[in-house]
């Protein structure tokens, strides 16, 4: 099969394009012909590199897969050939404490495709049962690719983390981002007043076909002084932050009282300014979120199926052009996700 590599870090030129032998499935397992996969920033970090982390390199990226399933192991119940399928993005040991307990995000041995295990940048995967996800009729490979990580990660933020409830008002910042598209549609699904920020006019303007009620364009407006303005200088109950450095220290101060910032990563950077007398003074909570269990994709993939939620692809690339999706992913230019087309 071809597939995409990385055998060490740095700029896009270390994504090699390889013949591997194809995978091969385990009896509990079903290989799946990779049609789709959508990239996140976990990709980026993967082929630069994190410092004191290691990957098990050489590895395959991609954690965003969707295609046909080839070949089921002899004990998988759930899953046939032909079936078209995405796949969950977790993966977890199955049968420690956590993971019987509907926390496999908090297994010891939790790792995700594309980053501890091979992924789906290749014409085929080789993936546990129990990561089937069946589409619904009619969707497409691209779209059904851009569901699973971003909307398990919004959904775990604001549902499960922040606990979102209706008439409350929730900033999301990067809403042109794949986490903060979905979080803008989630926010809105449980009732929420939305105010996101985005880059430039036409981000603006999408992100509010999204459903948010306001969108700040953060290369033109302070987007603290404008929530200031839009919420009649109260502040927002909930602050959905991905960014990190360049926004973490303002998204706290636009929190009213005993308002939740809830964050799942740092694409500008993990340090950032904290004053403790704004947090204790006034109640605020500071919420760590890292992916979700399970159970929570799947209910998020109802209201996908359902068409209450919908991915947001930006754009696809052929396989044999992965470094351009990623030059293209790193430089911002995206709104929603940025897919890889296998086979093609």
């Amino acid at each position: 099969m071809r597939a995409a590599v990385i055998r060490e870090h740095g700029g896009v030129e270390k994504i090699l394009l390889e013949d591997r032998p194809d995978p091969r499935p385990r009896a509990n397992e079903v290989l799946v012909a990779v049609r789709a996969c959508a990239l996140n920033h976990l990709d980026l970090w993967v082929r630069r590199g994190v410092p004191g982390h290691a990957f098990p390199l050489p590895l395959i990226p991609g954690s965003d897969m969707a295609g046909e399933v080839v070949e089921a192991g002899e004990l998988v119940k759930n899953a046939k050939p032909g079936d078209r399928i995405a796949v969950s993005p977790g993966l977890s040991c199955g049968v420690c404490r956590a993971c019987l307990s509907g926390r496999d995000h908090q297994c010891r041995e939790y790792g995700i495709f594309g980053e501890t295990r091979d992924g789906g940048c290749a014409d085929l995967a080789a993936v546990p049962a129990t990561n089937v996800i069946p589409l619904p009729p009619g969707m497409e490979f691209a779209a059904a690719a851009s569901v699973s990580l971003v909307f398990l990660t919004a959904w775990h933020m604001l549902v499960e983390r922040a606990r979102v409830r209706p008439g409350e008002t929730v900033l999301v910042q990067a809403g042109g981002s794949g986490v903060g598209s979905a979080a803008v549609q989630i926010a809105k699904l449980w009732g929420a007043t939305v105010i996101a920020t985005a880059g430039g006019e036409e981000k603006c303007r999408r992100v509010r076909e999204l459903g948010a009620d306001h969108a700040i364009d953060h290369t033109k407006a302070d987007f603290l002084a404008e929530v200031r303005r839009i919420t009649g200088k109260r502040g927002v109950d909930v602050v959905v932050e991905h960014v990190g450095g360049e926004t973490f220290a303002k998204s706290l101060k636009c929190l009213d009282w005993h308002g939740r910032v809830v964050t799942c990563g740092a694409t500008t950077g993990p340090a950032v300014e904290l004053n403790l007398t704004h947090v204790f003074f006034r109640s605020l909570s500071i919420l760590g979120s890292t992916m979700g269990p399970k159970g929570e994709l799947l209910e998020a993939w109802q209201h996908v199926a359902a068409g209450r939620l919908r991915p947001v692809v930006d754009r696809t690339f052929p396989l044999s052009r992965i470094r351009d999706a990623h030059g293209y992913l790193e430089e911002r230019k995206a709104f929603g996700k940025v897919v890889v087309l296998p086979g093609s």
